[in-house]
């Protein structure tokens, strides 16, 4: 039994040595901008698609995720900031994806497609983190006898756009 007792602190004493040595981290702590980027200027997204609206919802969500993760202050124009993010939605999609019996949609696909720069602002302009064809797609449900198909598009693109701003402020932060 006193040899157990010795053991035990030994033993996870090396167990601690072997996890911290693994390369173990917490996802969303790491950073490729430099810690003298603290605020950020969110120009407007442009919208290079049919679909009104994506552009306002993207611009918002993006911004209240910048907000959210604290990581910069979001500035009102581009003279305040350290940094700047710039882009444009080049495609949006809905897709039937999920059928029932009589072949009436039951489940479609939004996909959002964006070219998102962010880099320093100034004369310096360097380039932290860029996309040319960045692609979020989110499923969402519909009622086969439901009518009013359009509001629920609208809906739809309001949670994407929240999901589309969460994965690209993790890119962005991340390097990814």
């Amino acid at each position: 039994m006193k040899m157990t007792k010795r053991l035990l602190p030994a033993t996870l004493l090396l167990i601690s040595a072997g996890l911290a040595g693994c390369g173990y981290a917490l996802v969303g702590k790491g950073s490729n901008i430099p810690d003298d980027v603290r605020s950020v200027y969110l120009q407007p997204l442009q919208n290079r698609t049919p679909r009104q609206q994506v552009e306002q919802e993207l611009t918002q969500a993006i911004a209240q995720e910048l907000v959210t993760r604290q990581r910069f202050a979001v500035v009102g124009n581009a003279a305040e900031a350290t940094a700047e993010i710039t882009g444009a939605v080049t495609g949006f999609g809905v897709t039937p994806v999920t059928f029932d019996n009589t072949g009436r949609a039951t489940e479609y696909e939004i996909s959002i497609t964006a070219q998102i720069a962010f880099k320093r602002t100034g004369t310096e302009g360097k380039v932290l983190w860029k996309s040319d064809n960045y692609t979020f797609r989110e499923n969402y449900p519909v009622e086969a006898t439901q009518a009013a198909y359009i509001d629920l598009e609208n809906g739809a693109i309001q949670k994407a756009s929240k999901r589309f701003a969460e994965t690209l402020v993790t890119s962005l932060l991340e390097g990814f």
